[in-house]
């Protein structure tokens, strides 16, 4: 029991452990007080295992002569004191661990007077134990490995959304944005005509940067839905809603989850990538980032 229950609950991730307790599993609960306090119950799990050896050692020397009872305690506890609790226990951690765990608690009681200042000296000598914490690229080989196995319930379209959120941090605006040779621009000066609406009802976006004088010089953006409340000829200044002079604006080289969290905080669908001298380079909007996080290009009703 000791042997088994040594490997058993040190094969246990204290911190895996400690989210599954706080998810109710039943298991978790009731290991996770016993396991946290790792040098006391070490202590205890191999004070009570030598304590038994030496026993059995003794016990057996008193019965046989010296060399047979060394035969016989090694094979005994070799085969039933080692290999098979150990090869036991540490398959089924959780589920004996949890069992015993009432026993375990009486014992670091009862046995507490010994192990205590040995636990104490271990703590103040080595630390407490360090937390496993896992990188990006574990926890994405982690949702990899649920996906692939029949004992999860992960799924593909789940795993490659998990992965594109891990990663989406490191890409940066460049990567992803919508270069200005493929945007379609307005002059500020650009009249409300049919011809106008037109041309914008055709390109099926759903805004628009705005510049004044040169390509580079971007002063606005509009919104395509709001130009069927305004007038025709006047100019997109003049209208009440389309026109809005407050946009965002983006670094080439800024990471995605920094203009997602601008996006939000500003209530912008919309980036216009600049340089710091204000050259514009293209645009990069909500939907590429959220394409970026689930892998997958969102099609609108008008794509092809």
């Amino acid at each position: 029991m000791f042997s088994g229950l040594t490997i058993g609950y040190f094969s246990l991730n204290l911190s895996t452990l400690e989210r599954r307790a706080k998810h109710g599993n039943k298991e978790a609960v009731a290991i996770y007080p016993i396991r946290k306090r790792g040098n006391l119950l070490l202590t205890t799990l191999l004070l009570g295992n030598v304590a038994v050896n030496t026993a059995l050692s003794v016990y057996l020397g008193s019965l046989v002569s010296g060399v047979v009872a060394g035969v016989i305690a090694t094979a005994l506890i070799f085969l039933f004191g080692e290999i098979i609790p150990q090869a036991a226990f540490a398959r089924h951690a959780l589920y004996v661990g949890s069992r015993f765990a009432p026993v375990m608690r009486v014992l670091l009681f009862v046995m507490l007077p010994v192990t205590y200042p040995i636990a104490y000296l271990l703590d103040k000598l080595l630390g407490k134990e360090i937390p496993h914490l896992y990188s990006k690229n574990d926890l994405m080989q982690i949702v990899s490995e649920l996906e692939e196995s029949q004992h999860s319930d992960l799924d593909a379209d789940e795993e490659r959304i998990v992965h594109g959120a891990l990663q989406f941090s490191h890409t940066r605006v460049r990567e992803i944005m919508t270069p200005k040779e493929r945007v379609i621009t307005f002059e500020r000066n650009q009249r409300i005509t049919q011809h106008f609406l037109d041309t914008v009802a055709e390109s099926d976006f759903s805004r628009y940067p705005i510049y004044s004088g040169n390509e580079d010089s971007i002063v606005g953006i509009l919104f395509a839905k709001d130009l069927i409340h305004e007038e025709q000829d006047i100019s997109l200044p003049e209208t009440e809603n389309a026109f809005d002079e407050n946009f965002l604006k983006v670094r080439p080289d800024e990471k995605l989850d920094v203009v997602l969290g601008r996006m939000l905080k500003q209530k912008k669908h919309m980036g216009i990538v600049r340089t710091k001298n204000g050259q514009f380079l293209g645009v990069v909007t909500l939907e590429d980032i959220i394409e970026e996080i689930i892998q997958f290009e969102i099609k609108d009703e008008g794509d092809e």
